[in-house]
């Protein structure tokens, strides 16, 4: 009993002095969000002008939130078109996984799947975040645009 108690402790101590447990400065989230806006512009995926990516909010303004909180916002479009004979369901699973893989191996956020959503004929859901206090939601169309894209930071303290 004593030993685990000297190892939750000496856990605790680590986490404190590592930092682990101090949430990001709004500064910090926000130059993540602005890098991830520079990959998703040069991603060859999304600098295809097919896919007709368009910006309608850049993460450069601080937003109020809470008590003497701000955040930051990326709000983005982009279309994925439909072969002639591809059916409802291929396409909507190609979008989801390109977008699921973008997201996760270019911009490096943790996804969380919803099995749920499989075959899903009015669209779908894709929800990530990073530890830094980025959380992202897509919203998979069977219209055009095919992606709609909304990531933000945490209301944090500057």
């Amino acid at each position: 009993m004593r030993v685990a108690r000297l190892l939750a402790a000496s856990l605790a101590l680590a986490m404190l002095t590592s930092g682990c447990t101090s949430e990001p400065s709004l500064g910090e989230a926000a130059a993540e969000l602005q890098k991830d806006t520079q990959r998703l512009e040069t991603d060859d995926v999304f600098k295809n002008p097919l896919k007709k990516l368009r910006f309608l909010q850049r993460p450069d303004k601080d937003i109020p939130c809470a008590k003497d909180g701000f955040r930051r916002v990326l709000r983005v479009t982009a279309d994925y078109q439909r072969g002639k004979e591809e059916s409802l369901d291929s396409h909507l699973d190609g979008a989801q996984r390109l977008m699921e893989n973008t997201l996760s191996q270019i911009l490096g956020y943790r996804m969380e799947y919803d099995i749920s959503q499989v075959d899903a004929p009015e669209g779908r859901f894709i929800y990530g975040s990073k530890e830094i206090g980025i959380t992202v939601n897509v919203y998979v169309a069977p219209e055009a645009p095919t992606w709609r894209l909304h990531a933000q930071t945490a209301c944090l303290a500057r």
